[in-house]
């Protein structure tokens, strides 16, 4: 029987981690859920441990210094001997089955993965889906984000990976990177010749948290995730469109990073500073966009238009 380990990084999630546990221990196929605590502060470590069904199948790793979360999984990948892996956050849970569908539509895949659910949206439940075959360059471009478009990037999906194929490519996550992480890895992946077979829902529900790491990174964070494509290039000769894929996402990254460097510069009343952050056309051409709307959103709060009638920009800035 094909066996799957569930590898769960937690990081003060006392009050998510029991459903998150207990939704992959209901999960026939998964043979092992390694909680990995990453030094938390409350009794996050305490409360997996109650919802051990006694199978023998809950393990528990802990980590005397938080190193985020790409450091906690590489530590349950290390030790599993599950045919395949697959993450999932612990805020988040798996709905009934999500597992044993996943396995039956995946096809011919090292990768397989579902589109998530955003906070328990309604969901129809579909056994016999077709899976969608990603290719690298559909998934880098599928990670640009773009004004007007919600987060719904590809490098949120958590799919079931072939330990195997991993191993041999000796590939893990980043553990310099806190943002990004899934991104970079999934991406490696594909680039060194996996196949990636994308499913509608399945049931992966992912609770949105105006807390989470993502939103709330530094701007080294973003640093890192952009300067995971300049590693991407050295993996294999890539075909010009593959490059320009490349080079979108690493500019879409940068942009974000000047924008950041580009506040800083306004607060400290350093033009120099805020000059060097139009490092490129494409990067400044972004930059001046940003810079009209934020004018322009001041210029209608001075008239009085109520804020709903205002557009926001995405809180990504």
């Amino acid at each position: 029987m094909t066996s799957v380990a569930v590898v769960i990084a937690a990081h003060d999630a006392v009050r998510t981690i029991g459903r998150a546990v207990r939704s992959a221990l209901a999960e026939p196929e998964v043979a092992e859920v390694w909680v990995v605590d990453d030094a938390s502060r409350d009794e996050t470590a305490a409360e997996a441990r109650r919802c051990d069904d006694g199978s023998g199948r809950l393990r528990m790793l802990a980590l005397s210094v938080n190193h985020g979360p790409a450091a906690a999984r590489n530590q349950a990948l290390s030790l599993t001997t599950a045919d395949w892996v697959c993450v999932l956050d612990a805020d988040d849970h798996f709905l009934p089955g999500r597992i044993g569908r996943m396995l039956r539509a995946g096809g011919e895949a090292e990768l397989i993965a579902d589109r998530p659910l955003r906070d328990d949206a309604a969901w129809v439940r579909q056994d016999q889906a077709a899976p969608e075959q990603v290719s690298f360059e559909q998934f880098v471009r599928a990670n640009i984000t773009r004004p007007g478009r919600s987060r719904e990037e590809m490098g949120f999906i958590k799919p079931l990976m072939k330990r195997d194929f991993l191993a041999a490519h000796a590939l893990a996550y980043d553990e310099g990177m806190r943002l990004g992480e899934d991104y970079d890895l999934y991406a490696r992946a594909l680039a060194l010749g996996a196949r990636l077979h994308l499913l509608p829902p399945m049931g992966y529900c992912a609770v949105t948290r105006a807390d989470s790491l993502s939103a709330r990174h530094e701007v080294a964070d973003l640093e890192a995730l952009r300067d995971c494509d300049l590693r991407l290039t050295g993996l294999r000769c890539f075909t010009p469109s593959e490059r320009r894929a490349i080079r979108a996402h690493h500019q879409s990254i940068d942009a974000r990073v000047q924008w950041r460097r580009l506040i800083e510069a306004v607060k400290a009343h350093d033009p120099a500073r805020g000059l060097s952050a139009f490092t490129s056309p494409g990067v400044s051409l972004s930059l001046i966009a940003r810079l009209a709307e934020q004018a322009w959103l001041r210029s209608v709060r001075r008239v009085g238009w109520s804020g709903s009638e205002i557009p926001t920009t995405s809180p990504d800035a």
